[in-house]
């Protein structure tokens, strides 16, 4: 997702994620698996890598899956 912003090869993605990377990766996560994360500004300002944002992700999809079952 995040070489789509920019239109970058994968391997051009750096590790560490901006703020407007993240808005843009939380935006196409929702999208993609329609499930809208609710989060609060300190769980936003502790994402600083794409493993960060991949945790954080992971854990949302986790949550949305349970909360379904």
């Amino acid at each position: 997702m995040l070489a789509r912003y920019g239109d970058r090869p994968p391997q051009a993605v750096p590790d560490s994620l901006g703020s407007l990377e993240l808005t843009w990766l939380i935006a196409e996560f929702e999208q993609a698996y329609r499930i809208e994360l609710d989060l609060d500004d300190d769980r936003l300002d502790a994402v600083r890598t794409v493993d960060d944002a991949a945790e954080l992700l992971r854990a949302a999809v986790q949550a949305a899956g349970a909360a379904r079952t």
